[in-house]
């Protein structure tokens, strides 16, 4: 792992709405990501993880401050090449395949159809949809789609991964086949980004833990710092420090 930053956020600030009906998500946020790093990003509903990430992607633009993804602004074609996203809440067509659906995201980021047929069938066994390659969507529950989602994220073997609550809508045995296939990734070296409301996913997973509340970050820093702070739960910590901005 070396020092350059992957991901590079410089007191972002995003508002919803103009004028009077302006609504502000994120109130000056800063940090970056390292090369290699998974960072955690922890917040209640409504704390601005989705819009931060996001303006990542190229699909929120900062009302004022700064996203730089791979050292260029974030949104550029050539950085979302690099990136697999899972979105908060992922939409697919009811009448597409499995198959279709994994073919047409590998098609969008250069996959050779080639390397798209060998890929496939291992990376939904990977994911716990062995056998759901000619499955129509509309017949998959909410945590197939989940799993399904994390599968286009991983279709093109991209750098960096930023995945918006990761384990939303999974059962213990999926969180479970999640966890190994999310530490076989930190093997490789690949960048993690995610958010979740699991906090034991987020410590047996992450380098750093970022953590946001009403837009503003309230703590970041390496796991195992945060973890002796804590000197016991990190959710009562979180809900600690929550409770203390808003005493402020």
């Amino acid at each position: 792992m070396t020092d350059s930053p992957v991901i590079q956020v410089d007191d972002l600030v995003v508002d919803y709405g103009k004028g009077t009906k302006s609504q502000r998500a994120v109130h000056g946020v800063s940090f970056e990501v390292r090369t290699g790093e998974c960072v955690g990003f922890i917040g209640a509903n409504g704390a601005g993880k989705s819009t931060t990430m996001k303006t990542m992607m190229g699909f929120v633009f900062p009302t004022s401050g700064a996203v730089q993804v791979f050292g260029r602004p974030a949104g550029t074609a050539s950085a979302r090449m690099r990136i697999g996203y899972l979105p908060e809440v992922a939409l697919y067509y009811p009448f597409m395949k499995a198959r279709e659906l994994l073919e047409l995201y590998g098609g969008l980021q250069q996959v050779r159809r080639k390397e798209l047929k060998q890929r496939i069938p291992a990376l939904l066994e990977k994911v716990g949809l062995s056998g759901k390659s000619e499955s129509l969507l509309k017949t998959f529950s909410k945590g197939m789609q989940q799993r399904l989602g994390i599968a286009q994220a991983l279709i093109a073997e991209p750098e960096l991964l930023i995945l918006d609550e990761l384990s939303s809508g999974l059962d213990p045995l999926g969180r479970h086949d999640l966890r190994n296939v999310m530490l076989e990734l930190k093997e490789q070296g690949r960048t993690i980004f995610f958010s979740s409301h699991e906090l034991n996913e987020v410590e047996s997973l992450c380098d750093r833990i970022v953590m946001i509340h009403k837009g503003r970050i309230v703590r970041s820093g390496p796991l195992r710092e945060l973890q002796e702070e804590a000197g016991g739960s990190l959710e009562d910590y979180f809900i600690a420090l929550v409770r203390e901005t808003e005493v402020v």
